[in-house]
Order: C-alpha cells, then sequence, then structure tokens
C-alpha cells in the first residue's frame, strides 16, 4: 500500500505504520480498555499535547469515588480523551464537564452503578460551540460530529479504565440506555427565546461552559398539530406524567425542546420559569391510576410512590418549579415540532462549569 503526497514526491510505504497502528487497537481490545469501539493509541507525545491545553496540573485529583477507593488525575483523563479520539483542543470541554459531573450528588455516590445505568447529558453554551464545530442544531442526539461524540465518549471511557465501572463487574445496569456514552449535545443559543441552560448553572451568558447531569432515558414529543401554548404544553405533561418513568414519590426530568416548540411558548409571553410552574401544575397522575400500576403502595416503602399518608387525590410529579428538577434546554433544528423529554436520574445540581480559555499557542 503507497500513498504520494501533493507535491508527487516519491510513494511512501504506509503498510508497516497501519500495521502498527491494527496492534496497538488489538492489543489495547486484549487489556479491556475499549468501550467496544476500537480506541485512538495514547502515546505520550500525544497525551503532553493535551495536558498542553491545560493549566492544571497533569497529578491534579479531579474526582474519586471513595466507595471503589478510585480517583481520576488530569492526566488520566488526557489519556482517555486521547483514546475517545478528541482533537486535544477539546481536552479544556472534557475538563469541565467532568468537573461538572462531579457536582452532581449521583455521580460521586452510586449513581456510575446504578441498575438502571444512567447515560450523562452534557450540555454546551457559549461561543465556544463554533470555534471547536459542536452541533447545536440538526441532529443534535445523534451522530456524525467529532465534537459532541468524542467528549462524550471521553467520559465513558474515563468512568470504565479510570474508575473501573465496567459492565458485568462493577456496573449493575439491568439493561441500560441505548446513547450511554453518546450524549454531549450544544443548546441552539441562536434560535432560542430564552436565556442558555448555563444561565440557570450561574454562568454569564456568552460564556463557555458546560452543564451536565444524569439520565434515566430520553423519548420524543412529536407535535406539530397546534399553535396553542396550552395544547402544546398539554403534551408535554401528558409524556411527562406516564406512570412507567415513576419510581419515588417525586421525580426530576427535563424538556429539550426544538426552537419551534420554545418559539412557540416564547411568542405567547411564556418565560422558562412560566413553562416550569405550568408544567408542575399539571403533571402527574390521579392516585388511582397508579394503583393501577402497582405503585400505590405502603406508605415506608423505598423506591415507591407513597399515597395513604398524603391528601388529596393528585400526585404532583415535581417536588417544586426549581430547574434542578426541571431542566430546560433548547436544542435541535427548526424544522419540525419535534422536542424531547429526558428522565433525570436524582436531580440536576444547578452548577455549570466554566470551560477554561485556550491557552496561548493553542488550537482552540
Amino acid at each position: 500500500m503507497t500513498a504520494i503526497d501533493d507535491a508527487g514526491q516519491a510513494p511512501m510505504d504506509v503498510t508497516d505504520a497501519l500495521d502498527a497502528a491494527h496492534k496497538s487497537i488489538e492489543y489495547m481490545y486484549e487489556r479491556g480498555w475499549t468501550d467496544g469501539l476500537p480506541v485512538v493509541p495514547a502515546t505520550r507525545e500525544l497525551v503532553d499535547e493535551f495536558l498542553a491545553t491545560t493549566s492544571r496540573p497533569a497529578d491534579e485529583v479531579i474526582g474519586q469515588l471513595e466507595h471503589l477507593k478510585r480517583q481520576v488525575s488530569v492526566e488520566l483523563a488526557a489519556v482517555n480523551a486521547v483514546m475517545a479520539g478528541c482533537r486535544p483542543e477539546y481536552f479544556p470541554v472534557v475538563l469541565a464537564a467532568w468537573d461538572a459531573l462531579m457536582a452532581e450528588r449521583s455521580t460521586v455516590g452510586g449513581g456510575w452503578q446504578s441498575t438502571s445505568g444512567p447515560a450523562p447529558l452534557i450540555v454546551v453554551n457559549g461561543p465556544v460551540r463554533e470555534r471547536l464545530g459542536f452541533n447545536s442544531t440538526g441532529g443534535v442526539f445523534g451522530p456524525g460530529f467529532r465534537a459532541n461524540a468524542t467528549v462524550a465518549r471521553a467520559i465513558g471511557l474515563i468512568v470504565r479504565n479510570a474508575l473501573g465501572v465496567v459492565p458485568h463487574v462493577l456496573e449493575q445496569a439491568t439493561q441500560g440506555i441505548p446513547g450511554r456514552w453518546a450524549m454531549c449535545i450544544a443548546e441552539n443559543e441562536e434560535e432560542s427565546p430564552w436565556e442558555p441552560f448555563s444561565v440557570d448553572g450561574g454562568v454569564a451568558a456568552g460564556s463557555d461552559a458546560v452543564s451536565t447531569t444524569l439520565l434515566r432515558t430520553s423519548e420524543f414529543v412529536d407535535n406539530r398539530n397546534t399553535d396553542d401554548p396550552e395544547l402544546l404544553l398539554s403534551d408535554f405533561a401528558d409524556t411527562l406524567s406516564r406512570t412507567g418513568s415513576w419510581l419515588f414519590k417525586h421525580a426530576s426530568a427535563g424538556v429539550v425542546f426544538c426552537p419551534e416548540h420554545a418559539q412557540l411558548l416564547a411568542k405567547a409571553g411564556m418565560s422558562k420559569d412560566d413553562v416550569r410552574t405550568w408544567l408542575l401544575e399539571r403533571c402527574g397522575r390521579p392516585k388511582a391510576d397508579l394503583a393501577r400500576a402497582g405503585k400505590a403502595v405502603r406508605a415506608g416503602n423505598i423506591g415507591a410512590v407513597r399515597t395513604e399518608d398524603d391528601t388529596g387525590d393528585f400526585e404532583r410529579l415535581f417536588a417544586d418549579n426549581s430547574p434542578k428538577n426541571l431542566p430546560i434546554i433548547v436544542a435541535g433544528a427548526r424544522n419540525a415540532g419535534i422536542s424531547m423529554v429526558v428522565r433525570v436520574f436524582s436531580s440536576w445540581a444547578g452548577i455549570a462549569a466554566r470551560i477554561e480559555p485556550p491557552l496561548d499557542g493553542g488550537r482552540g
């Protein structure tokens, strides 16, 4: 196998290099360092290039699981970001995403090992979206964009290789969910009628930031049938309130509105707080519905909806209308009324992490 450069130089044999790369990939499969897909060999030179994009020391501990006696350093994060296929300039985003995850109560407890197999949702805000090529519009939850795909994958490899949470060993997911290490989206700030999601996490609009939380699953709300805001929100309330997603007395869930739905609501004068308040009042089920689903059980049972000691017939899904219990994001293309409900694993910490600016000479 040969290659000729643009200047017409003599053929260069690349077979040996490709064979070496293939052997390296197979070696990493044998060692159990992959998520099932091929990974990029993490050479010392490549890891150093990633470390050069941050001012943080290589040996800084950025996360640990006390119950597993495992910890993550900046250098270990860089190794796994290389393996995930990130470019060096993505590494500050990976670090910020990891910092945001470490602020989540569920991730420093047993969340990574839950039987529901929760998935991180990573949301990127600020000019970094354009600078590094994060997708915020069409197909935002799907494949095809290196920054989105590899930043999410880097987090998954860190959890696997640094924390040792591996399927059939420390990971205890009963079935797991599709896209566990694939959900990194950028918010469509340009077509959103509301302030960026990072503002709900305490970071000023216009700043580069990452917000994360763990999800149980995600599901479509496809509504192109009405331009009445209350009818539209009624459709969301119906999806949010289904009995199958309830485990405890109250739950948390988010909505990733498409621009069309968000703009319709904003045109009716509704802010994000207004939308949350409307849904708070209407999301839930009559106790008889819960009983028919086997979820009206004895008070005090852990993991069950309690009804006997409560007054009233209607069980509210949300404890309150805080963004921590009902985060609202805008992403996707403005080409159809299709949005996404996401089931938050516990509750969002309400913290966005700032992305470190690129260092002088960095490609970011």
